[in-house]
């Protein structure tokens, strides 16, 4: 599994996770929404560790280069 993140969109990714938890926990969100937002917040923090999007893959893309922009894979 090669990466396909680079550093900026992992962080980037790490934030939204962040915001989306504190929402949570300051009770701003709950029900439906909570759960999804939870689900898309824990999928972001996983792709993040692990420096590979599965989406990312399926359409071709990699944000990890020398200049790190979005580039063809």
């Amino acid at each position: 599994m090669t990466k396909n993140m680079g550093n900026w969109d992992r962080g980037l990714r790490l934030g939204v996770a962040a915001v989306i938890a504190a929402l949570y926990f300051m009770g701003m969100i709950s029900g439906t929404l909570a759960i999804i937002l939870g689900i898309v917040a824990a999928a972001f923090v996983v792709t993040s560790l692990i420096g590979w999007c599965p989406l990312y893959r399926i359409v071709g893309v990699s944000t990890c280069g020398p200049a790190g922009g979005i580039r063809a894979a």
